[in-house]
């Protein structure tokens, strides 16, 4: 009769050992679900973070990015062709994207180098690209997993993102997912 009882017990102990084992590997695929998840995927919201405006001591935080119209964040490096021609294109097409508000952010440490850039192209002339500067702590590259250069996040007028677009693309593409 004891034997009987070892075994029922044994059975038992086994039985939820199997169960707590499978429990546990349904937990840790949800755990690395998520974590394989980039920031702007868990929360796709217009984020927080800090530029440095071309005159060297203004901070402008995107938090102040106002809502009611669409708003692009280019990543983008001074130097990059790849980034000189997605901005001929969008010059190109300014007139179909003119509602959408342009923010450019480099992690280029020379400002010399963006100034650079922000006269070649003319920056001035188009009233809605509202900022050129420089990302201080990296933040757009870790927060959208960004490779290479230019990368453009997408938000829509409620500051909702809409679509990350990584290398070249020109206005007629911005338009497409903005509208």
């Amino acid at each position: 009769m004891g034997n009987i009882v070892r075994v029922i017990l044994l059975l038992y102990l086994f039985a939820t050992t199997l169960h707590a084992q499978d429990k546990l590997k349904k937990t840790d695929t949800a755990a690395i679900t998520t974590d394989t998840l980039k920031p702007y995927q868990k929360y796709p919201v217009l984020p927080a973070f800090n530029v440095l405006e071309m005159d060297s001591s203004t901070i402008f935080n995107t938090f102040n990015i106002p809502s009611g119209k669409p708003i692009a964040l280019m990543l983008f490096s001074p130097d990059c062709k790849h980034c000189k021609r997605t901005i001929k294109a969008l010059e190109a097409g300014m007139d179909s994207i003119q509602n959408i508000q342009f923010y450019l952010v480099t992690a280029s440490h020379n400002i010399a180098d963006i100034k650079e850039f922000y006269e070649k192209h003319h920056i001035a002339d188009y009233k809605n690209i509202k900022l050129v500067g420089r990302d201080m702590e990296f933040f757009y590259f870790s927060y959208y997993g960004a490779k290479f250069v230019p990368d453009i996040a997408l938000y829509d007028e409620h500051k909702k993102l809409v679509k990350l677009i990584e290398g070249e693309t020109n206005a007629s593409e911005v338009y497409k997912y903005i509208h």
